[in-house]
């Protein structure tokens, strides 16, 4: 499936302009209270929530509120809009902003941050925990596109726009590395019906301390669709140490689908 870079490509305008069904899966979200209430609850850690390109911490609202619920110490990023700035494409590192936000709340708490990234955030999440693995306890990335970024993405063009550079600038090393998981339990939550991001971008390859899940969502219904939120809750919920992979047993067998398997990326 991944033999060359050319089987990447955004995903269809159809499939674009079908990203209006967030505002139901919202809705949904709402009406899946009484069940996303049974969710597994956690022990209090702190988890950082990083949004998407363009996005805020406005955009993650309910995915705090939801997360707040389930016992956790919650925290945005708290940097205003995502425009792409928080990695440099040449020297290939989070910004000094970012780490200092995630080694606060190490600080703060005395213990591993969880964190949560929408689309380009899990880039950011999944650079973090690579070059601060001490400061962080798992990532989980939501439709984020870290296999051939420069060319998964329908924003691309926006991305240069805003950025005056061409999304080709990212560096081999940096390209190459995004390919790998990080060093911790890892969890990839993608949808092949995302119409903003390709969704052969967004899979993990098998590993110790990665999986994928797959839920059928929108690309900008993913940090709140009800499948989405109960996976993120069953991952926080794992004791510290005792990473296990999502098990798909009783009820889930029907609800979520079987991910595609990676080996490895050529």
């Amino acid at each position: 499936m991944f033999k060359s870079a050319e089987s990447v490509k955004p995903p269809s305008r159809i499939m674009a302009l079908l990203e209006g069904r967030a505002l139901y899966e919202l809705g949904a979200m709402y009406l899946s209270i009484p069940w996303l209430w049974q969710a597994p609850y956690g022990d209090g850690h702190p988890v950082l929530v990083l949004p998407g390109f363009t996005a805020g911490d406005g955009s993650t609202l309910p995915l705090r509120t939801f997360l707040k619920s389930r016992g956790y110490a919650v925290y945005g990023w708290t940097l205003g809009l995502n425009l792409g700035q928080d990695i440099d494409p040449t020297a290939g590192g989070p910004s000094e902003r970012l780490q200092h936000r995630l080694r606060n709340l190490h600080l703060q708490y005395n213990r591993k941050v969880s964190i949560v990234g929408w689309s380009l955030g899990g880039l950011y999440a999944r650079e973090l925990a690579r070059i601060m693995p001490e400061d962080v306890r798992l990532v989980i990335t939501l439709g984020s596109p870290f296999y051939e970024t420069n060319k998964a993405s329908r924003l691309v063009t926006l991305y240069e726009f805003i950025n005056q550079r061409k999304a080709d600038d990212i560096s081999p090393t940096l390209r190459e590395r995004m390919h790998a998981s990080p060093p911790v339990p890892t969890t990839s939550i993608y949808s092949r019906s995302d119409g903003i991001a390709a969704w052969q971008s967004c899979v993990e390859p098998a590993g110790e301390l990665s999986e994928n899940i797959e839920v059928e969502s929108s690309h900008c219904g993913l940090g709140h669709h009800p499948l989405a939120l109960w996976a993120i809750a069953d991952r926080l919920a794992q004791d510290e140490g005792q990473w296990q992979p999502f098990q798909r047993d009783g009820f889930r067998r029907i609800l979520y689908r079987k991910p595609v398997e990676v080996t490895d990326y050529d």
